[in-house]
């Protein structure tokens, strides 16, 4: 069969070639978008003037038993078809026969493929923005569980100051919030008509962009017919948030993993979310948590490819643009893939709090506190402070931690120390003390917890006005 666009054409296509320039293989994801929007310009054409009522029928519902052959699986993709707007043309012309041909009137597969990529990339932030808020709740929920637990804080992964393990558990929602927000900040980008563009210039047919729009539910239209096909900000911002999400979402899965191994065993994770060793009988291998960190770096790489792939291209469309898909629908699925398993693995984790109070006991985390109490009673915070450095020093030394030194012993390093120098670095007084707004207090915590679930209702209702 001939191509729809094989008129200027003497000689077939080298069949390397057209395997090679084909991309149905893949955008054939777009099928339900492509039809979506060929529904809403046949519509538009029709409301114009451009194409008479009963064209505009036998197209209407000519689309709609296509979109049911492909829903079902019984439509073949042809790669001889190039890609998925020119499969279900030739599907609607063997179905209702040549007024299928009508139906590209006054666009170009160069703003039609644009449409295709804004109504999939709109659907699926929504969804995603419902994942991560999803993940947020199950953090929130974990640690409301565990609202008191005491749990060592690290910088340079060394223990640093104690936390309540709640408050560590709110630094991953309010990266998700930080995410959310990004995506939320797109979304009015993505949410921009090119259809009407034509192939670069426009179309000699008196069209309405904006009633596409509008059948579309889109917000804006592009002002400019090149900027409408060549764009793919919209793209590359989307790579850019799923690069961030991914390297938060890897950040905690670095944690779960090592706060699951014998050395820490602060946590373990449901075996559900596990597996085995094929020789060691004993492994308990966090494996979800690792593929996790382990899948963001395709995630990145899809980023780079498609800055690499725009950097070079004069305007309009130029056939690189078909590069823009297979690494935007890997992203996407690795994304939602990640975000759905990690919410329930963190909500069905044990959580050792025995062994993470014992954990900052056993350190030099309260050392810090140390440091005020003297600092308090008037001394110099750098004296105070190499005041406790050196008590740290003859702990160590002595095998020793700082509760097994007597107020007596303290008073040895300064007269400043009275007999209430044990309670002050008792961990949970320590957490209290830090009662500044974002601090690990448990009031503040408290805060924290009520304020993250307001906002979360408020992303929910972002999501449920967007999907209806």
């Amino acid at each position: 069969m001939s191509k729809l666009w094989g008129g200027r054409f003497t000689k077939k296509t080298d069949q390397l070639a057209e395997e090679f320039t084909a991309s149905i293989g893949f955008d054939k994801e777009l099928a339900e978008e492509d039809i979506q929007g060929s529904l809403a310009h046949v519509a538009m054409l029709g409301k114009c003037g451009v194409l008479p009522p009963e064209d505009v029928e036998r197209i209407t519902e000519g689309l709609h038993r296509v979109l049911q052959r492909i829903r079902r699986g019984e439509a073949e993709f042809a790669v001889e078809d190039e890609d998925i707007h020119m499969n279900v043309e030739k599907m609607l012309i063997e179905d209702i026969g040549p007024t299928g041909g009508k139906l590209h009137t006054a666009r170009s597969r160069n703003d039609q493929v644009a449409t295709d990529l804004h109504l999939y990339l709109r659907r699926r932030v929504v969804g995603i923005v419902e994942l991560l808020v999803d993940a947020q709740e199950a953090l929130i929920r974990t640690a409301r569980r565990h609202a008191d637990v005491v749990f060592p804080g690290y910088t340079h992964l060394q223990r640093a100051q104690p936390v309540l393990f709640a408050h560590h558990l709110l630094a991953y929602v309010a990266m998700f919030r930080r995410d959310v927000e990004r995506l939320q900040d797109s979304y009015k980008r993505i949410d921009t008509l090119p259809l009407g563009a034509g192939a670069l210039a426009g179309t000699t047919f008196p069209i309405d962009r904006f009633y596409t729009a509008e059948l579309l539910g889109f917000g804006r239209v592009y002002d400019n017919s090149l900027d409408a096909v060549s764009d793919r900000d919209f793209v590359v911002e989307f790579l850019a948030h799923a690069a961030i999400i991914m390297m938060h979402l890897s950040r905690l899965c670095e944690e779960l993993i090592l706060w699951s191994s014998a050395e820490f065993g602060f946590i373990e994770l449901d075996d559900a979310f596990c597996t085995g060793s094929s020789i060691m009988p004993q492994k308990k291998n966090p494996d979800v948590a690792e593929l996790i960190r382990g899948k963001t770096g395709r995630v990145y790489g899809h980023l780079v490819g498609m800055l690499t792939v725009l950097k070079g291209l004069p305007l309009a469309y130029n056939k690189d643009l078909q590069e823009d898909k297979e690494g935007l629908f890997d992203t996407v699925r690795t994304l939602e893939a990640s975000l759905r398993l990690l919410a329930p693995m963190v909500e069905t984790m044990k959580v050792d709090a025995e062994r993470m109070r014992t954990a900052v006991r056993n350190d030099f985390s309260t050392a810090t506190d140390l440091a005020d109490y003297l600092a308090a009673k008037g001394m110099p915070f750098r004296q105070a402070h190499e005041t406790v450095g050196k008590i740290v020093l003859h702990c160590i030394r002595e095998g020793k931690s700082l509760y097994d030194l007597t107020p007596e012993e303290y008073r040895r390093f300064s007269a400043l120390f009275g007999d209430d120098v044990r309670a002050v670095i008792e961990p949970e007084r320590v957490v209290a003390a830090r009662r500044t707004y974002g601090g690990t207090a448990p009031e503040r915590v408290a805060e924290q917890l009520d304020a993250a679930e307001a906002w979360c209702r408020k992303a929910r209702a972002w999501v449920e006005e967007r999907s209806k």
